[in-house]
């Protein structure tokens, strides 16, 4: 027996895949290793092989093994999944086409909706009704099952969806198709909606329910791989699966419903972030992670991370995208990275982005044929990264790529070499700001009240330009940055979140059945955290209550109190949500509030890693100076820089800005007249000095 415990977590993204191990002892800090390789599409677990061989981790000595991945995401986007068939409520197989009429490009006659994931011929009916209490209004006939299977066996059908009305409020309708479908068709990848959500909205839950279906044999081949692949190298147990919801499922339970991991990499970012915030004393966090394609942002109020279920994909100004009703972290995305191209429209107007280089060619300075000017390349340009260390001096950067693709810019502007790269840092962050937002001035919070945590490839490149311009007053940059989402799935708890749908007037008389909702739910909790071994008094539940006005359309949601939920606890509860409905909407009304259903959280530690700060050294900063150079701030101008080697800071450690902090996953660009400060967890605080 030892007292050594290895914790791994990887991270497979669209460009790289990263790993975070850590090696922890009684009474040491941990030892931590960090390592990136390529991303190998369309074998993912490839990549995760090759990156636990070049961090030097033999899988047979890992205790705890955490997982996440973009393989759900890029089949939806990429349409890369199966052939879908759909079996729903007589007279609803349209429900899918009609979609919403709230498109989002309102005044373009020429408007298409997005086309469905099922086309219509494969698209079937059975007869049989539920109303919106449960309750059955026409039995189920499952008579006219066999030949749909027969049609579907005839199409080249590879997973069949469930969808039927009013299923959220009983699903029996849904559990029987379901088990004669299986029956039927023993070898067919199945799922019924149900299983998924339990909340209303027919449109988004028959979406959903198809989405999992067209990814479930691909994530099921994919995790199935990845587990033989792990285990053939020795570990002892199968990995958990980083969720959307900022927790970690069994394989197992992934591999049924995958579309619960859609947005996992973000996800455990965010929650890295929130966690991050908890360990330093900054509960409200504005958490910013920028890699090669996307910047994507959330906002933490009081430590929580805010999950909801009105997620969609490929959703813009244009287009109204496909609803997914799963739990997944509130968060904006836009394309804006380290790869998005800059360009100049027709009108001679400068853009980054949402286009990217990916990783193949790459920004031009990759030197592997990319002719458009990125992020990246201006950064390189302006000095903030050094050409000499590029890519953590894995190959110096092509500067004269770099030069030539940033040089077509500025011709076609009608500017200099150097005011073309310093257009592109600022609209980039601009891009950034804007989205930052969205997260929280549009949503009744000040930026001012917050910290700004940024992490990712690109986070602390642009990070104290966004901080300044949002007037927060801190920008913390954790250590390992580039892998802080594999960092956050270390984090992350076994987590499950359970929404359900029940009406309900708040008003004397309601609390019982309020409270007898949720006590069934958390029942049903515990029960399948003990199929997997999971105690009950492992489990630790949080209750949210999701209210409107009432006839209103949209719900706002409310954490609920610890304890019973009494008649006499239901005035507080209206009360707080008057307080969130105010904040969020400016104002509030005098009229009755209306449940419309619960949020119930249940988690359990499985392997959650526990961080041990360290004192100060004593060392001072200079020993980890190793020269200036020229460095363009954009706004600021330019300056001559201290360059710090990462590696080399420690504990306590100060020095001032304007300075630049390089390590092998990332640049920190540091503005004048701003303080750095070290942490004992190795994170860099740096004081903004607001404009």
């Amino acid at each position: 027996m030892t007292d050594k415990t290895i914790r791994v977590a990887t991270d497979v993204g669209g460009t790289f895949t990263d790993l975070v191990c850590f090696e922890t002892r009684k009474g040491a800090p941990p030892r931590i290793t960090t390592a990136k390789s390529d991303t190998t599409p369309p074998e993912f677990e490839k990549g995760v092989l090759n990156v636990l061989e070049l961090a030097g981790v033999d899988p047979a000595e890992v205790d705890f093994m955490a997982h996440g991945t973009t393989v759900v995401i890029n089949a939806l986007t990429e349409r890369k999944g199966v052939k879908v068939g759909l079996i729903t409520t007589e007279g609803f197989r349209d429900t899918l086409e009609i979609a919403r009429g709230n498109r989002p490009d309102f005044f373009n006659l020429h408007y298409e909706k997005p086309r469905p994931f099922v086309p219509r011929h494969l698209r079937a009916e059975l007869p049989g009704r539920m109303d919106y209490h449960g309750h059955e209004q026409t039995p189920l006939d499952l008579s006219g099952l066999p030949a749909i299977v027969d049609s579907f066996r005839a199409e080249g059908v590879q997973a069949v969806s469930i969808s039927f009305l009013h299923s959220y409020a009983n699903p029996a309708h849904e559990s029987a198709t379901l088990a004669e479908l299986r029956k039927l068709w023993p070898e067919v990848s199945a799922v019924a909606a149900h299983q998924i959500t339990r909340e209303w909205r027919e449109y988004e839950r028959t979406n959903t329910a198809v989405l999992s279906a067209y990814v479930q044999p691909i994530a099921a081949r994919y995790l199935q791989r990845l587990d033989d692949g792990l285990k053939g190298r020795g570990l002892r147990r199968s990995p958990y699966i980083m969720q959307s919801n900022c927790g970690v499922d069994s394989l197992e339970a992934t591999a049924q419903i995958p579309i619960t991991m859609v947005e996992s990499g973000p996800a455990s970012g965010f929650w890295g972030a929130a966690e991050l915030g908890k360990l330093i004393g900054e509960h409200n966090v504005l958490a910013l992670d920028i890699g090669g394609t996307t910047a994507k942002c959330s906002l933490i109020e009081n430590g929580q991370v805010r999950i909801m279920t009105d997620y969609w994909i490929e959703r813009d100004r244009t287009n109204a995208g496909y609803p997914i009703m799963v739990p997944v972290v509130d968060l904006v995305e836009i394309g804006n990275g380290g790869g998005s191209i800059a360009w100049v429209d027709e009108f001679d107007k400068l853009h980054v982005g949402p286009h990217s280089a990916g990783a193949q060619p790459g920004p031009a300075a990759y030197g592997q044929g990319g002719e458009d000017a990125t992020t990246t390349d201006a950064n390189l340009w302006l000095g903030r990264i050094n050409a000499e260390f590029f890519r953590g001096g894995s190959k110096p950067a092509d500067m004269a790529a770099v030069e030539r693709s940033i040089a077509a810019i500025g011709q076609k502007l009608g500017v200099s070499t150097d005011e073309a790269a310093k257009g592109i840092v600022r609209i980039a962050n601009n891009n950034m700001v804007n989205a930052l937002k969205l997260v929280s001035l549009n949503r009744g919070h000040d930026p001012r009240d917050f910290t700004l945590v940024a992490f990712g490839g690109g986070g602390a490149m642009h990070a104290v330009a966004l901080g300044q311009e949002l007037g927060v007053r801190k920008v913390v940059i954790p250590t390992a940055a580039a892998v802080f989402s594999a960092w956050g799935m270390m984090m992350s708890d076994l987590r499950r979140d359970y929404f359900v749908t029940r009406l309900t007037d708040l008003r004397p008389g309601a609390a019982e059945g309020i409270e007898s909702l949720i006590s069934e739910i958390e029942d049903r909790a515990r029960s399948q955290f003990a199929q997997e071994g999971i105690e009950g008094d492992q489990i630790t539940f949080h209750r949210y209550g999701k209210f409107r006005y009432q006839n209103q359309e949209h719900t706002t949601e409310v954490l609920l109190s610890e304890g019973a939920i009494t008649d006499d606890s239901l005035d507080a509860i209206a009360s707080a949500f008057h307080e969130t409905y105010e904040r969020e909407y400016t104002y509030r009304l005098d009229a009755p509030v209306e449940m419309v259903g619960i949020h119930l959280v249940a988690s359990a530690e499985v392997g959650k890693l526990e961080m041990t700060e360290a004192a100060p050294t004593g060392t001072p900063a200079s020993e980890a100076r190793k020269g200036q150079r020229q460095v363009d701030y954009a706004l600021e101008g330019q300056h001559e820089a201290d360059i710090y080697d990462g590696a080399l800071l420690e504990p306590g450690m100060e020095f001032d800005g304007p300075a630049i902090v390089e390590d092998k996953g990332t640049t920190v660009v540091i503005h004048p007249n701003n303080r750095v400060t070290v942490d004992g967890y190795g994170d860099l605080h740096i004081a903004i000095q607001r404009q």
